[in-house]
């Protein structure tokens, strides 16, 4: 699939968009701007890959909406080099934004099936996460902490504690916390022990899964 002069007037077009619902960080809108979405969807919804909703994918998923993946990645405050741990790689596209600010990405993912996708689409890319895990994303990834920052792409019903205790001090949690509707929540890590936490308005995500059999 290709991405053509099409696809790039549309995400111009998508980056306005954003804008005007509040994201600024460049660097977020350039990656936005840069990464064609419509690669990690279906071909048959293509149409669907430049509007800013929520999409279904594989294992009753969804690809994110692209205004959350930007407010997420704005609220990790990203920067070239940040070791981020991803909690559900889905369809690899917040992923892809990561990588495309320059992070070191380590991402979790519980469904098989996606797992799977993702490992096969990030071979043929000219990047990739450090590290790609079929897993249980409450228990994080403790070989590879401390990270500098950690995100969240379903809705926990709690805040699982192994992913604060996998920060760096300073660095930043930005996890969807509650049950049918979430709280955008950011916990950021001031001492060995000490956690500030923000909230940043309500969304909507399919939830976080225990376990990975």
């Amino acid at each position: 699939m290709k991405d053509t002069f099409t696809h790039k007037g549309m995400r111009k077009k998508l980056v306005e968009t954003l804008e005007k619902k509040g994201i600024t960080n460049p660097a977020v809108l350039q990656a936005i701007n840069t990464i064609p979405r419509h690669l990690f969807m279906d071909s048959g919804f293509i149409d669907h890959a430049y509007v800013d909703k929520a999409f279904p994918i594989a294992a009753d998923q969804t690809i994110s909406q692209p205004y959350t993946v930007a407010r997420q990645t704005e609220l990790l405050e990203v920067v070239k080099g940040s070791k981020i741990l991803e909690i559900g790689t889905g369809s690899g596209y917040q992923t892809a934004v990561l990588l495309q600010i320059g992070a070191v990405v380590y991402s979790i993912e519980r469904q098989n099936k996606l797992f799977k996708k993702a490992e096969n689409f990030f071979k043929k890319q000219k990047y990739a996460p450090k590290k790609l895990i079929f897993g249980d994303g409450y228990i994080g990834l403790e070989t590879e902490a401390p990270f500098d920052g950690v995100v969240v792409t379903a809705g926990a019903p709690y805040v699982p504690k192994p992913l604060l205790a996998q920060l760096k001090i300073g660095g930043k949690l930005v996890i969807p916390v509650g049950e049918t509707s979430q709280i955008m929540t950011v916990f950021t890590r001031t001492s060995k022990t000490a956690f500030n936490k923000e909230t940043f308005g309500e969304f909507k995500f399919v939830p976080l899964l225990e376990n990975k059999n």
